[in-house]
């Protein structure tokens, strides 16, 4: 396991082609065979049963070196072309993983089922997909299943220790520290005509109190026209005009309400406060910009600055009415998903409700359970090294 561990990495060791033992190609096989349980389609054999027909050893280690390469990567980065991940902003760092030296690794201490097992997503949402996957036997639920577990291998395999994730679709963000759930909070986001895009980012800091720097699509739907025609009540609402861009005032009705996360990104899209409260109440939370409205925003704020500032000291400073910035002790990774199947927390999946219809751009193999029932055998040997 440490040894390939090791070759986790971009400046992995060279590869060096092993020789594969009739012991590996059976092993092979079984991984190939159980590709299912993982919703991916199995790699082609064909070659393979040719060369061991004929016994020719070089041709045989060759076609298995191939198809061990192409499950790994399906296991590691998904099936999915290019047309499916459509608007998918993540950066998945698995790309820089060798692969070609962790197998060498692999075939030279006898670890290939740990070869394929860890290139699985290591989320314990990904685990909770999968087994629901297995035993489920309904065609629909198992199909948005499937297209939600190609979701994860777009994502780094690992997260981190420390990361905040967020889920458009589940309307929520979840804070998680040295591997454990440490917050979870209600969100609002993108209407479906302006929805929230998937990406990543860092939080580096809080800034409380803060103005708002109004988009130019939202000066010419409402903005613009309300600082010309009534510039009395665009003054009342702290909308303010300056050196060629439209702003609005720290205040009880900034749009962003009293915090905002310093999360440097392409897109503009931020986590905030909100003064409209009263949405958070609300099952179906997509009423933004495509911005992500926080609840609880400054119990939010507070928790990604503890060591840096109190709660009391947090208070004090919205409450002064300055805008403030805080840096957080460390910058946080954050990614903005979205998945449709999801853990409940009670040992099941909730399937919600594709509100930006991005399921659809998904492929996945038949949703036919009889699938389980031809792999029993090689499910049982596969699960344990899961």
């Amino acid at each position: 396991m440490a040894a390939i561990a090791a070759a986790w990495s971009p400046v992995a060791a060279q590869d060096t082609q092993q020789a594969w033992s009739s012991a590996d190609v059976s092993k092979l096989k079984q991984w190939v065979a159980a590709a299912r349980l993982d919703a991916l389609p199995e790699p082609d054999t064909n070659a393979l049963d040719r060369a061991l027909v004929r016994g020719d050893a070089d041709e045989i280690s060759q076609q298995a070196r191939q198809i061990a390469l192409r499950l790994a990567k399906m296991h590691l980065k998904g099936r999915a072309g290019d047309g499916e991940r459509r608007g998918w902003g993540i950066r998945d760092t698995d790309d820089e993983i060798a692969l070609g030296p962790m197998l060498d690794n692999a075939l030279s201490n006898g670890s290939l089922d740990t070869f394929f097992a860890i290139q699985r997503p290591v989320h314990p949402e990904y685990s909770a997909l999968r087994a629901a996957y297995a035993t489920e036997t309904d065609g629909q639920r198992r199909t948005v299943i499937a297209r939600n577990m190609e979701r994860w291998r777009w994502l780094p395999r690992s997260l981190g220790q420390d990361y905040v994730l967020v889920n458009t679709a589940r309307f929520e963000a979840r804070l998680w520290r040295a591997g454990e759930q440490a917050g979870t909070w209600r969100i609002i986001v993108g209407k479906t005509s302006t929805p929230t895009p998937v990406f990543d980012a860092t939080i580096t800091g809080v800034i409380l109190n803060p103005w708002w720097e109004i988009p130019a699509s939202i000066v010419r739907e409402s903005v613009g026209a309300l600082v010309r025609r009534n510039p009395a009540l665009a003054k009342q609402r702290g909308y303010v005009w300056s050196d060629g861009r439209y702003r609005q005032k720290p205040g009880p009705n900034n749009a962003l309400g009293q915090m905002k996360l310093v999360m440097p990104n392409p897109y503009s899209v931020f986590m905030h406060d909100t003064p409209n409260k009263d949405l958070f109440e609300k099952e179906v939370r997509a009423f933004s910009h495509g911005c992500i409205r926080t609840g609880d925003a400054i119990g939010y704020a507070a928790t990604l600055l503890e060591g840096v500032r109190t709660r009391e000291e947090i208070d004090q400073i919205v409450a002064a009415g300055e805008t403030t910035q805080l840096n957080l002790a460390k910058p946080l990774p954050l990614y903005i998903t979205y998945f449709t199947a999801v853990e409940n927390g009670q040992g099941g999946i909730d399937i919600l409700d594709d509100i930006y219809r991005r399921d659809g751009r998904v492929r996945t193999l038949s949703a036919d359970y009889s699938d389980e029932q031809r792999l029993a055998s090689a499910g049982c040997a596969m699960q344990a090294t899961g």
